[in-house]
């Protein structure tokens, strides 16, 4: 079995793109920084295998994908900077809450953190480029069951 990652970052960012927040999804981590508007962007952090989900014959693994959205701290009306983020944020929460397989790409979002950090998200300013941004970044736990065969 393989990981399929380009699979599951394609349905993390069409859960991005369906929301209608964003006008741009980037499936990499910038190296500039992004236009105006709100941007997403998704990679991985994390790659570790889960000994209570895994067995004798297979081992089982949390992949942790960072989800982040960008807003340019210059952005007018300055009020809707972090409401607009924030509902956006929320939107996202909600995506992957409700569909926790990503059509069946893994075995769940591990909402609660049974096997790790739960999803979250945490508020936060970037510099790129000189230009500061206002960032929501999601912390997206993904449980997939029985990847690794192990030999005898």
């Amino acid at each position: 079995m393989t990981l399929g990652a380009a699979g599951i970052v394609a349905a993390v960012a069409s859960h991005a793109k369906a929301t209608g927040h964003f006008e741009r999804v980037l499936a990499h981590e910038p190296k500039s920084a992004p236009g105006n508007g709100l941007t997403c962007a998704i990679w991985w952090q994390d790659l570790r295998p889960v000994a209570a989900a895994s067995g004798l014959q297979a081992t089982s693994v949390r992949l942790e994908l960072q989800v982040r959205a960008y807003q340019n701290m210059l952005a007018e009306p300055q009020d809707d900077i972090d409401t607009d983020l924030l509902e956006a944020i929320d939107a996202l929460m909600a995506a992957y809450s409700a569909d926790f397989t990503l059509g069946g790409l893994v075995r769940d979002v591990d909402l609660l953190g049974a096997h790790g950090d739960p999803l979250s998200a945490t508020g936060g300013y970037l510099t790129l480029d000189n230009k500061l941004f206002r960032v929501g970044d999601i912390v997206l736990p993904l449980i997939i069951n029985d990847l690794y065969p192990q030999a005898p």
